[in-house]
Parts: structure tokens; sequence; C-alpha cells
């Protein structure tokens, strides 16, 4: 069954820019049944906005700065999200903002059982990343059409590889072990589960990669195998641990 989802943007902290991208990442999660995005619509800074709204089906909620130094968005959009709770017409909430002030509303919606999808820029502090179940960098949503041209796709991935850390390796190795049979082996799809749920900003996008599986194959310190799915086509996804790891890249 598809999740309704409660979509809240707060204007005044995210470029328009991205718009497209990120509303087709949304509905990879849920149907955003509420469109909103919170802003003062008399100031220029958001002029840009305004033609886009009525192309995504977006509703422009207007909130006046009443105080100098008071950001009355926050207010609104805290507001409106908490009335959409009570209201139970969604399973759960994407708040689009890169402001730490949304990370109390998102603890509290997952305290009550909804899931929170936070999407906002690579500044976005850390307490309102791990506030949410997933965190999206909303820059890696960007169109792939400006992806480098320079060099071969084996440099592509070489530089792809140089991103990640031995941090990174051994959050994916102890969660192998984490989700792992007597054997060794895990499905990856758990693996990536329980990954998210460890670290909500965990993307392979953020490496150069478009999935998992090949972000685990370059790394190449893991073992994988494909294995037949009895209820359809598509091959089943293990890993597993190798033996001996090399933790030969930057902390």
């Amino acid at each position: 069954m598809n999740t309704n989802l409660a979509v809240l943007i707060d204007g005044d902290n995210i470029p328009s820019a991205y718009i497209k991208e990120m509303m087709e990442e949304i509905t990879k999660y849920g149907n955003p049944t509420i469109k909103r995005i919170y802003g003062d619509w008399t100031k220029p800074h958001l002029s840009k906005w305004k033609n886009l709204l009525l192309e995504n089906a977006i509703t422009p909620i207007q909130q006046y700065g009443y105080t100098t130094g008071k950001n009355a968005t926050d207010s609104a959009m805290i507001i409106d999200a908490m009335d959409i709770l009570y209201s139970g017409k969604v399973s759960g909430f994407c708040l689009v903002s890169s402001d730490s002030d949304f990370t109390k509303l998102a603890t509290r919606l997952r305290e009550a059982g909804m899931q929170v999808i936070g999407i906002g820029e690579k500044k976005t502090p850390n307490p309102f990343i791990v506030a949410c179940d997933r965190f999206i960098y909303i820059e890696i949503l960007k169109s792939q059409t400006q992806k480098s041209e320079k060099g071969t796709q084996k440099d592509t991935v070489k530089d792809s590889v140089d991103k990640i850390t031995t941090k990174d390796i051994q959050l994916i190795a102890t969660t192998i072990s984490d989700s792992s049979d007597e054997d060794g082996w895990a499905f990856l799809g758990d693996v990536g589960s329980l990954i998210q749920k460890k670290r909500p900003n965990f993307d392979s996008r953020n490496y150069g990669f478009q999935k998992l599986t090949p972000m685990i194959k370059a790394i190449g310190e893991f073992d994988i195998e494909q294995r037949e799915n009895p209820k359809s086509k598509h091959k089943l996804i293990f890993v597993k641990n190798k033996e001996k790891r090399r933790y030969n890249r930057k902390k």
C-alpha cells in the first residue's frame, strides 16, 4: 500500500532550482497528497518559486515576519505539521529544510509513528539529520546530465571510490555482520535498511553510485553472490565480509 505523505517545504531555506528533482525523489517513498511551501510571498527572494508552484501543485502558505530576527516560517510549518498529524490523513512527512529548528518536530512526528524523510543541503546540522528516518542531500538530486565528461568510466568509478572513507567501510562491514546468517551471508536489502537506521544520511549517491550494489562491488572488500528469487525474475543479492579487509583509506 502506498504511503500518503505530507510534504512541507521551508521556502526561505531551500533553492527553487531543485524542485523538479526533489518532487521526483519524494514519489519513491510515497504519495505526496499534501504539498505546502511556507514563506513571506511579498518578499522578492521567493519570486523564483511562484511559477514552479502551479507546475508542481504545491500550495503556498503566506507567513508574514511579524518580528525582526524571528523565523515565522518555522512556526507556521510546525503548527501545520501537528494539525496534519492529528488529522490522520497521512502516514509520513517529508520536511524540506536545512534548518535545525525542525529537529524537535521530526522527533515528535516519529514518536507518533510517522515516517519522517528530511531533505536539505549538505550544510544541514547533524541533529536534524539524525532526527529523521532518512535524510537526503538535495545536491545529489540535481540532474545527472552535468556529470563530468572527462576521462573514462573507469576513472569516474575511481574518483567515486576515493570518496569512501574507512569509517564508511566499517559501517558497511559491521552492518553485514549484524544482518548475516551463521555462514556470514546477509541479504543486501536488509543491510541497506539497517545502514539507513544507523546513519539516516547514508546514500550511495553521495559517493557517486546510483545504487548500493555497485558501491560495494567497487570497494572490493566484500564478497557478493547472486541467488535465484522464486518470486521474481530479479536475482537476490547477498554480501559477506571477506576474511581479511584492508582499511587503507582516509578516516
